[in-house]
This record gives C-alpha cells, sequence and structure tokens, in this order.
C-alpha cells in the first residue's frame, strides 16, 4: 500500500470545514512510514531485501515494533492528534488527523504478508493481498480513486492543482509497482522513501491552500 494510504486523507480533509488542511492529512496518512524510514536510517527499525518476500514487495519487514505494531501505531496517532488539535485549537481536527494515522495499520493489514504485530511480538499479522496483484492494483487505485472524486466533489477551487497531485501520485505508484527493485536496503531506499512522502506532502499543500470546503447547497467556507 503507497498511494492508498492518502484515501483516509482526502477523505478527511472533506468531511467539514473544520477539517485540518490537506497537507496535513497528508503528514498524517504516511506519519508511521514518515517514522519507518527515519529510525531504519538509524539502525533502529530493520528491513531486508527478499524476493521471496512477497509477489509485489521484495521486501522484508522484519523489525518495526514502533512503527507497524498496532500500539506503536496507535501513539503515533495520538501524538499526530494531540499536536494537531492544539495547532489548530481543535479537538475535532485533531481527532481527524489521529483517525488517518491509524488508518495506515488496517490498510497495511489489508496488503502486507504477516509483518504485523500488536505490541512488536508474534503472532505476525497480514492478509497478504501483496501475493495478489490482480486485488492488490486495483484496489489501491480504487481507494485512491473514490477518496480524491469524494474530495473534489465536496470542495471548490481550480482543478488544476488536484489534478497534478493525482497524476503525480500515479506516477510514483507506478515506479513503485513496475520500476527496477532495489538490490539491497540502506540509506538511499530509506531516503528515496521520505522523498516521495516529501514530493506529494508539498504538492498536497499547494491543493489544500487552492480549495475550500463545499456545504450542502453550494455556500464554500475557506478551510481552517
Amino acid at each position: 500500500m503507497f498511494i492508498g494510504h492518502f484515501a483516509p486523507a482526502f477523505i478527511a480533509a472533506a468531511v467539514s470545514p473544520k477539517s485540518p488542511r490537506l497537507g496535513t492529512l497528508f503528514v498524517a496518512a504516511q506519519l508511521v512510514d514518515w517514522g519507518f524510514f527515519a529510525l531504519a536510517l538509524i539502525g533502529v527499525e530493520r528491513l531486508k531485501v527478499d524476493p521471496a518476500a512477497s509477489v509485489m514487495v521484495p521486501l522484508d519487514l522484519y523489525h518495526m515494533p514502533y512503527t507497524h505494531s498496532l500500539i506503536g501505531a496507535g501513539l503515533w496517532a495520538l501524538a499526530c492528534l494531540a499536536v494537531v488539535a492544539g495547532w489548530q485549537r481543535s479537538l475535532f481536527a485533531g481527532l481527524l488527523a489521529g483517525l488517518v494515522v491509524l488508518s495506515h495499520w488496517g490498510l497495511d493489514w489489508l496488503v502486507h504478508v504477516p509483518d504485523l504485530t500488536i505490541d512488536g511480538e508474534p503472532p505476525k499479522l497480514g492478509l497478504g493481498l501483496w501475493n495478489f496483484p490482480l486485488i492488490a492494483m486495483p484496489l489501491e487505485l480504487l481507494l485512491t480513486g473514490g477518496a480524491f472524486a469524494f474530495y473534489v466533489r465536496r470542495t471548490r477551487g481550480p482543478i488544476g492543482p488536484p489534478l497534478v497531485l493525482l497524476a503525480v501520485m500515479l506516477l510514483l505508484q507506478a515506479v513503485n509497482w513496475f520500476g527496477p527493485h532495489p538490490e539491497t536496503a540502506g540509506p538511499f531506499l530509506y531516503l528515496q522513501a521520505l522523498l516521495a512522502f516529501a514530493i506529494l506532502t508539498a504538492l498536497a499543500a499547494w491543493v489544500g491552500e487552492n480549495r475550500w470546503f463545499q456545504k450542502r447547497g453550494g455556500l464554500a467556507f475557506g478551510e481552517v
């Protein structure tokens, strides 16, 4: 799961004029992966390249208790909730951001082979759709496309920025699916992933600055 993680961000950004901006929610959507790759850089969480790990993703994510355990993801969600609620002075906005963070674990559970945990210890969990590309690929595109359509329909503003964002998302997803697989795990791989998140977050922030929530009946409200 890559761009599919941003589906909850699109939905959350469009449910209320009190929602956090789209850029903030894009950070929330991938917050645990930001944490994972940052921790991998310093050797706290670990992965290795293993072509036998799954059909679609040749990575053995064998040690990630602080980001991809359910309890760990919950703590990241609570931290995000507190920061966003305090920053925007809105518990509602904080709750939305926290739920977007927590959605990451649930979406990962759908596609990961068993490498997720509840508390960092076995049993390892994961439905394993990465072994079924003909299910995993359409599912990710449908999640992302449906959420994107919901966001565009519920907000007002120029359509150009959202379409640019969607195009870059699809391009990066195509590279993720069909580009050459890494030969080894290391800083280049981790920084590459963080750069992809940063590019999409910057574009989402640009989109969020140019669209406004649309209430039923056609009245538009500026995002807060």
